[in-house]
């Protein structure tokens, strides 16, 4: 038996391939396809990675607060809450699945740069532990809504550290032309930062930055920690202040292709810990309350996608195309990047992977590719094919486009597979016409 992809990821005699044991084979056959697959002992092993490193480069004073938006559903929470992490939520819908999951909402902070008066209010009424500010408008409702009820709310805002990320423009925030936060050199996060000082229920504890997503250089978080710190002292000096969090984002890259050389969590968290340790010295202060944000790198290698080949077309002078029975409506990460992915065939995982083939997906788009120009197995019909590194950003965008019901999760642990997140049926799909 050798290791493929990652430790969690093993060919066995027959040549399947395994996740954390269970032959992923067999795992189709019983469960059907397409349908994501996700290891709770690799998740478990990224919670623990990050709580580590950041607990050596800033003690207690630290906390990992997972981006829910990466892969949001009932099952994740107890594993987040019994490994002591957090979790951020960016709407209504995240916020109430993480409550119905029993997560404590003191363990919760919520992002977005437009929340409606009824996400505010929902948030402010379960208790939540703090809500980061993304507009002027948005002060002025909290502050009336929290006014109505009595109560104190803790807050923080966005600030665009003015770094812009190397990675895909779509998932790059912290420029200064971004929809997000309030710029640093135009004065419009110091403004912001004495709107929220002059509210009598809003409690001023910090500021959020967050530079983008599938990030791999490390030069760009050392920037933003820095100007974020520098920032965070200069609000605390100019407005006679004392705040206690720092949240310095996360979107740290991961391994989709053999070629991507991400680095580790170690290297990402240990650039910024220096960086902060540094500027908090030449200040003269000690460090507030660092939090990261990590989604995509917490949760997008342990798993994967299952799915069946409906048929190969290898057309001449141009590409040879693999159907499979799912595609951008549980995967539309191609559509919307150009995103690729690897793949074996999971029934034949120990060939020669010598055939240059593309993976399309059933829907009625030219656009609807999981993998393009992918060196793999050459592909029959009634194969299984095995997609790797989909835990993060494939079930939570995933679309009934076609009227294609969405796959089920099923989550390995201790050599048992078992549904989270049931199968959509066809009855599911017409549930809310009249």
């Amino acid at each position: 038996m050798k290791t493929y992809y990652s430790e969690h990821f093993t060919i066995g005699e027959n040549g399947h391939i395994s996740l954390d044991g269970l032959d992923l084979v067999k795992v189709a056959e019983e469960f059907g396809t397409p349908a994501y697959v996700m290891s709770e002992s690799h998740l478990r092993e990224n919670c623990r990675a990050f709580t580590r490193a950041m607990r050596r480069n800033f003690g207690e004073r630290c906390k990992v607060a997972y981006a829910s938006k990466a892969l949001c559903a009932r099952f994740l929470y107890p594993i987040l809450a019994s490994e002591g992490i957090h979790a951020d939520v960016v709407s209504g819908g995240e916020l109430y699945t993480a409550l119905k999951a029993e997560f404590d909402p003191k363990h919760l902070h919520f992002h977005g740069n437009n929340k409606t008066v009824a996400e505010l209010e929902m948030a402010v009424d379960c208790g939540i532990g703090s809500i980061i500010l993304d507009a002027m408008e948005e002060v002025d409702r909290l502050e009336a809504i929290c006014a109505a009820r009595d109560i104190h709310q803790r807050v923080l805002f966005r600030v665009k550290p003015g770094v812009h990320a190397d990675t895909h423009a779509f998932i790059s925030t912290g420029q200064n032309d971004s929809k997000f936060g309030f710029g640093i050199q135009d004065g419009e996060a110091m403004r912001m930062a004495r709107h929220i000082l002059e509210q009598e229920h809003l409690d001023f504890s910090g500021i959020h930055c967050h530079i983008g997503s599938q990030v791999f250089s490390l030069d760009g978080f050392a920037r933003a920690a820095k100007i974020m710190f520098d920032f965070f002292c200069q609000i605390e000096r100019e407005l006679h202040i004392t705040m206690d969090e720092l949240i310095v984002g996360g979107g740290f890259g991961v391994k989709y292709m053999p070629e991507d050389e991400p680095g580790t969590f170690d290297e990402k968290i240990d650039t910024m810990g220096k960086v902060l340790r540094e500027e908090a010295e030449k200040q003269g202060r000690v460090l507030p309350e660092i939090v990261i944000e990590p989604g995509r790198s917490m949760v997008c290698a342990a798993g994967c996608t299952l799915y069946t080949v409906g048929s190969v077309r290898d057309i001449r002078d141009g590409r040879c195309y693999v159907s499979v029975d799912g595609g951008m409506t549980d995967n539309p990460r191609f559509a919307l990047y150009q995103a690729n992915y690897d793949a074996v065939v999971a029934n034949r995982a120990a060939a020669p992977r010598d055939k240059l083939q593309t993976i399309a997906g059933r829907c009625c788009e030219s656009g609807d590719l999981v993998a393009r120009d992918l060196q793999f197995q050459a592909a029959k019909a009634g194969d299984i094919l095995c997609v790797f590194a989909t835990g993060a950003y494939n079930f939570s965008m995933a679309s009934n486009y076609n009227r294609v019901p969405r796959p089920p999760i099923l989550l390995i642990c201790d050599g048992v597979v078992r549904e989270v997140v049931r199968r959509e049926t066809y009855e599911d799909l017409i549930h809310n016409d009249l």
